[in-house]
């Protein structure tokens, strides 16, 4: 059976184990779930832990940019970025390219919590991919990508 009948929830034939956005949803949230507790452990939640991984990648980085990137709105975003400033694991400025960007850097703070978080989450990521094959792993984020990019087409 074609499961992507299954998995249309405007057919009698879906069930919900079919569809790829309760699935994905799923595996979020359990992941999040089992990763925030490794975060309490070093005072750190998973909002926080998101712009931390972000400007791993990138420092420093726009405000809106972090608030995209991490999938959270702009004005919630601007809240964990004072509370973080507040606890000395960022601070920002305006960008010295157009003052009406807010950039956010990491603290010599932020960077000693960055590297206890990915030392915290890194066993759990190893888990949940121990059983993929580099080429499924790489067909896995192909596929999500793909899902995604399906979604700007018109």
């Amino acid at each position: 059976m074609d499961k992507r009948l299954l998995g249309d929830p405007g057919t009698p034939a879906f069930q919900v184990a079919s569809y790829p956005f309760y699935l994905v949803n799923r595996l979020a949230s359990r992941y999040n779930a089992v990763i925030e507790a490794a975060l309490r452990d070093i005072g750190l939640d998973i909002p926080c832990w998101r712009v931390l991984m972000i400007l791993g990648e990138e420092n420093p980085r726009g405000v809106r940019d972090i608030a995209d990137a991490a999938v959270i709105p702009l004005s919630t975003m601007t809240r964990i970025v004072q509370r973080m400033a507040a606890a000395n694991l960022v601070h920002s400025a305006p960008s010295q390219r157009d003052a009406r960007v807010t950039e956010v850097f990491l603290t010599e703070d932020g960077e000693a919590k960055l590297a206890q978080a990915r030392q915290a989450t890194s066993p759990t990521y190893h888990k949940v991919i121990r059983n993929l094959s580099a080429k499924d792993f790489s067909q896995l984020i192909d596929l999500l990508n793909l899902l995604y990019d399906n979604l700007d087409e018109s």
